[in-house]
């Protein structure tokens, strides 16, 4: 079941068939809050040239609309409070907040919002939008895998998705770091993100 606009394929039609709309997408079509008690936006930071840190952030609003006739429309936007980060060490999340890092008493939320979409087939899409971080905007890809749709014990219309992406930070301005003696630095660039994402439709 497609959620995002696919590509034409020329083997199946053309400009003249417009491709038919799968009604059980059509019916999704609406309005979504994301579950911030079953959706997860986590990251993982080499540490030591050695091992992984890992993390999430445990404060956060989102909201999708998916549009069943147009996909090509549908959208997302997240806004994260950054002082919610959780490394599972509290010295390291202080540190993380602080004017080496994220600075969140002068930049409190981190946004993302999307500005295209395209399938990749199957359940596979790409997603890219603009995500701000330290005042900085910059683009971001994101790789979604659609998990579905299902209605909840509690009559709830939910849809869910798993994403991962990767990026420097230093190019939103995330530049601290400590050489290491042994060569090399205390903490990698590339962060990498994964989401699991849980939206339920409004009434």
């Amino acid at each position: 079941m497609s959620i995002f606009s696919r590509k034409n394929d020329t083997t199946t039609a053309t400009a003249a068939t417009p491709a038919a709309v799968d009604p059980g997408l059509a019916a999704l079509t609406g309005e979504y809050t994301v579950d911030p008690a079953h959706t997860t936006l986590g990251f993982v930071a080499r540490h030591a040239m050695v091992t992984n840190v890992k993390g999430t952030f445990t404060d956060f609003t989102g909201a999708l609309y998916l549009d069943g006739s147009d996909p090509a429309k549908s959208t997302a936007s997240f806004d994260v409070q950054m002082a919610s980060i959780d490394t599972g060490n509290a010295d390291r999340d202080g540190h993380l907040k602080s004017a080496d890092f994220f600075k969140t008493d002068e930049f409190p939320t981190m946004t993302f919002r999307t500005t295209s979409a395209e399938a990749l087939g199957g359940s596979d899409y790409r997603v890219t939008g603009d995500l701000s971080i330290l005042g900085t905007t910059k683009p971001i890809t994101i790789d979604l895998e659609f998990n579905g749709s299902a209605k909840d014990p509690f009559g709830n219309e939910r849809v869910g998705f798993e994403g991962k992406a990767e990026l420097l930070r230093s190019e939103w301005g995330l530049t601290w770091n400590a050489a290491l003696e042994t060569g090399g630095v205390l903490i990698s660039d590339k962060i990498k993100l994964n989401f699991d994402i849980s939206a339920i439709k409004k009434a």
